[in-house]
């Protein structure tokens, strides 16, 4: 896969069939059950321009080989708005070309050339492989994530 240098560039509709291989093992890795519905949402939001979510892919030797699913996302606590990013993935065959660290690093010069304050992400404790690359690129938070799920009421007064 050395024979071309990679490149990190916005994702096109032509990619679909590479960047939804991806995207299900992303889903796959995340025990996510396979959901074509949810595939094809998440490809119309990235051309959505009326929704946030934007995508980059990493490009080797002409394949599609990586993907990064971010937005933006307003920080009132210091009037600023930073990148968000949802999903980082590395297809296997490409592992430990450097695609995260790149991709990571082509949403660090976003930030900086839209004047952006931070890019943000999340990733589990035990995710170490990761952890790595990140370690090498960005400084772990102390912050602590929780998720509160939607509260169903029974009735309008309940």
């Amino acid at each position: 896969m050395a024979d071309e240098a990679m490149i990190i560039r916005d994702i096109s509709r032509d990619d679909f069939d590479q960047w939804a291989e991806l995207f299900r093992g992303y889903r796959e890795f995340y025990r996510l059950s396979p959901d074509d519905d949810v595939i094809l949402r998440v490809w119309e939001w990235i051309h959505d321009e009326s929704i946030e979510v934007r995508a980059l892919v990493a490009v080797l030797d002409g394949q599609v080989v990586g993907f990064a699913h971010y937005r933006s996302f307003h920080r009132p606590a210091s009037g600023t708005v930073g990148i968000y990013l949802d999903d980082l993935f590395t297809g296997p065959a490409a592992r430990g070309a450097g695609v995260g660290q790149a991709l990571l690093t082509s949403l660090g010069r976003l930030a900086g050339s839209e004047g952006r304050s931070v890019v943000r992400w999340i990733t589990a404790a035990d995710n170490a492989t990761a952890r790595r690359v990140y370690d090498k690129v960005a400084t772990a938070t102390p912050w602590v994530t929780y998720d509160l799920f939607p509260i169903r009421s029974a009735g309008r007064d309940a």
